[in-house]
């Protein structure tokens, strides 16, 4: 079965480069390869059955900063076709976008079907074959196309897109013939703990800082306590940066978190002071300060050794300071982890030295295209994984539709 281009992967990134391709040279004939039963699986489940698109930061810089790996690569990329582009591409095929209070970007219907619909209209608007059920054993390069031996049969084509994000075994077969890869460890996890101190109080969230011990790894923003132990944007933040990291540690080490965020110990400890000149009646106990959700705060409190009956004028010197340092010094040990929701992000994959991010064409074999997560490219949550799908996806369609259109202009 002979085609211009063949897209392994039914994924996000594998329909917006065949619907790009053929958008802007409607001669291709395509087909994409999938694996699986169904196509956009992972669409299907992102941001909890919502499909968080992309997020709202507009400046390609900053935009590149949410990448623990593929940050200085993306940023040519981004100058090309970012997150505008995106809301633009979906808000012209019928898909209207909300940009949420934090940034990201969902369809109005918030329901991932519209993105899944979009896309399968497209493919049917295109004519593009879309197989499913067809898991790659082998792709080889002859003199003119690209060979691609399926469960069910054998692909020609003179271009090769893949696009299979995490999958192992397409990785082992670029890693024998054609291109060297990073072997893979979960990105964006969240952190089993067990520790009295958290043990009651899942659904809590707060802002804090937290660094992980014997590492420079450290980030900001709020903490959720769950029934595992700790998850929310700071702790996702940390396992995408901290991916190979903590991996190395076998997900066991220990973390710090400041729960007043920027206060030092010795400021939290001046300001207990002053309310313990303030309340000298008060239990120090029953009400919340420093602006913390109640049952942390009492949770704390008792961790500090002071009674539910000690009022603030009780207080010893002593208690204050283990209090301070409760609050802006927890320790935590952590033992495993656990995936985010349904959404499984991968750090490694090919190693960028080897594509050229102009085209995301491979630098050592002509025709062959890498995008979306197959790269060692990775982000943490709030839809940046899925603009480097889009970016990549765009950018290597025009270079797809350009250079067959070239090719036929020559042989005319």
């Amino acid at each position: 079965m002979n085609y211009d281009v063949i897209v392994v992967g039914g994924g996000a990134a594998g329909f917006f480069t065949a619907i790009n391709a053929v958008d802007k040279n409607p001669n291709l004939k395509i087909a994409i390869l999938e694996r699986g039963k169904e196509v956009l699986s992972k669409v299907r489940i992102s941001g909890g059955g919502r499909c968080n698109v992309t997020h709202a930061e507009f400046m390609p810089n900053d935009l590149t900063k949410n990448y623990p790996r593929g940050e200085k690569e993306l940023r040519g990329p981004f100058h090309t076709f970012m997150t505008g582009d995106t809301m633009a591409w979906f808000e012209e095929r019928g898909v209207p976008l909300k940009i949420e209070e934090d940034g990201r970007v969902f369809p109005v219907s918030d329901s991932s079907e519209s993105i899944i619909d979009c896309f399968l209209k497209e493919a049917r608007i295109h004519q593009i074959d879309v197989k499913t059920n067809h898991a790659v054993k082998e792709f080889q390069k002859s003199s003119d196309c690209w060979e691609v031996h399926t469960s069910k049969g054998m692909f020609k084509a003179k271009y090769l897109v893949a696009a299979t994000g995490s999958n192992p075994k397409i990785w082992t077969l670029l890693d024998q013939k054609f291109h060297k890869t990073v072997a893979p460890v979960p990105s964006l996890f969240t952190f089993n703990c067990k520790d009295s101190r958290i043990k009651n109080l899942p659904g809590i969230a707060t802002h804090a800082s937290v660094k992980v011990k014997g590492t420079k790894l450290k980030s900001e923003g709020p903490v959720l306590i769950t029934h595992w132990g700790l998850s929310g944007p700071a702790i996702l933040k940390l396992s995408a940066w901290g991916a190979i990291e903590l991996h190395a540690k076998a997900y066991k080490f220990e973390i710090e978190i400041n729960w007043l965020h920027e206060q030092t110990s010795e400021e939290a400890f001046i300001g207990l002071q002053e309310l313990k000149r303030q309340y000298t009646k008060q239990y120090a106990f029953k009400y919340a300060q420093f602006d913390l959700p109640k049952r942390l705060w009492q949770s704390l409190v008792i961790a500090s050794g002071i009674t539910e009956q000690t009022r603030w004028a009780d207080l010893k010197k002593e208690q204050l300071r283990k209090l301070a340092t409760q609050l802006t010094e927890s320790k935590f040990s952590i033992n495993g982890k656990s995936t985010f929701k349904e959404e499984f992000v991968t750090a490694g994959g090919v190693i960028l030295q080897e594509v050229n991010f102009k085209t995301f064409e491979s630098k050592t074999h002509q025709n062959l295209f890498f995008t979306g997560e197959i790269l060692n490219i990775d982000a943490i949550t709030g839809g940046f994984n899925f603009q480097n799908a889009w970016t990549s996806g765009y950018i290597a369609a025009c270079t797809l539709a350009e250079k067959s259109l070239e090719e036929k202009k020559n042989t005319n």
